[in-house]
């Protein structure tokens, strides 16, 4: 979920805070309009990106639609808990497209700052679930924050870096 770090580098601290990304009202091609210059100017930059994400430590997460079959792009913010990257979302209605595609098809592209990777992202479930979301919500309080008020697990993503491509 990445839109957690990104908080964290902007001092919102309370889920409900008004400036934050996720609760801007965005439509799906808001969305996409939105997307697109960010995924340039990460590409452009080796990484970095100013506007809402500056200063956050941001990926590119390249999936293949679970429906469709073709490549989607998404920045994300990344997390981690010691060396191990993960992905979470705070879309409240749904879990995001990306969780659904990896879980359809594990393989992905991750840019990560300059460098592209394989990689294989894995969707937790069962007691390596809890057990990791036990730490993630003991760690994050925006997505702990956001699962007081959520009906549904936040989806918790752990990314398996591959070699460079």
């Amino acid at each position: 979920m990445s839109e957690s770090e990104a908080a964290s580098q902007r001092d919102i601290s309370s889920y409900d805070d008004p400036d934050a990304p996720w609760n801007q009202a965005f439509s799906e091609g808001d969305i996409k309009d939105w997307n697109r210059p960010v995924i340039d100017e990460f590409r452009a930059n080796g990484g970095k990106v100013g506007g809402s994400y500056e200063g956050a430590t941001l990926l590119l997460l390249t999936t293949t639609g679970a429906r469709s079959g073709k490549e989607h792009v998404v920045p994300l913010g990344v997390l981690y808990r010691g060396d191990t990257p993960y992905l979470s979302s705070f879309i409240e209605d749904k879990y995001p497209a990306w969780y659904h595609n990896i879980k359809a098809n594990p393989q992905v592209t991750v840019e990560l700052g300059g460098q592209t990777r394989a990689a294989r992202g894995r969707a937790l479930e069962g007691a390596e679930y809890e057990e990791f979301a036990t730490w993630v919500l003991a760690n994050n309080p925006l997505l702990a924050d956001f699962q007081a008020r959520s009906q549904r697990p936040v989806p918790l993503v752990v990314l398996e870096l591959g070699d460079p491509v």
